[in-house]
């Protein structure tokens, strides 16, 4: 069988919302620019640098942009060592089922490598996946489609045989213009070609069906 699972990593297959709050909170707080709840909440997923810069104004610069983006994921990385992560309802089950079935399957994350890395390592679901495409990979992010594109050739997998899984209207999108089926786990809202309030909702025949003629 040659098809592929794409993974969104932040809010699919981890509830990571809250920590990434809290360390976007300190970094900015310590820049002397506090955030609000709702301006983290619109940006979730996005890459750093597609937001930031809003957030500081006539303030920001390319060389400030970059060294709070690295300052928080730093201190996101912290969190994750020092918390750590559970994986979503019904991920470890899925990724691990897909894996046996003979899925391939990737990471396609807005995020940095090193955070995936870590993010991974927290889980202990590293060795299921075959490739990892990070934000250092990509020259756009989502909803531009280069970051599914991109980890379904490393995978080998044709994009009308890649079923993407996100939690995030902008990565529904970027699927849809990869040519990919897709899955929003987060309810409706979207035109993914399947909704869920969690991946334990999916049923057992979900993924497959996806792709059936």
């Amino acid at each position: 069988m040659l098809a592929a699972v794409l993974w969104d990593l932040d809010g699919t297959l981890v509830d990571s919302e809250e920590l990434h709050w809290q360390a976007w909170r300190e970094t900015m707080a310590a820049e002397g620019v506090p955030i609000t709840w709702e301006q983290f909440k619109a940006t979730f997923g996005q890459r750093n640098d597609s937001f930031v810069p809003l957030w500081l104004g006539d303030r920001a610069t390319p060389e400030r942009v970059r060294r709070i983006g690295d300052a928080k994921e730093a201190t996101y990385r912290r969190l994750v060592r020092e918390r750590g992560l559970a994986p979503a309802p019904g991920a470890r089950e899925w990724v691990e089922r897909l894996g046996r079935e003979g899925w391939r399957q990737a990471i396609a994350s807005s995020a940095p490598r090193e955070n995936v890395l870590v993010m991974l390592d927290a889980l202990g679901l590293a060795p299921a996946f075959q490739a990892i495409v990070a934000a250092e990979d990509v020259t756009v992010g989502k909803p531009d489609p280069e970051v599914f594109l991109l980890a379904a050739h490393r995978l080998g997998v044709p994009p009308s045989r890649c079923v993407v899984v996100e939690d995030a209207p902008a990565g529904i999108e970027a699927a849809r213009r990869a040519g990919m089926r897709s899955i929003f786990v987060r309810g409706a809202g979207t035109q993914a070609d399947l909704a869920v309030n969690s991946l334990a909702e999916l049923p057992e025949d979900a993924f497959r069906r996806l792709l059936e003629p």
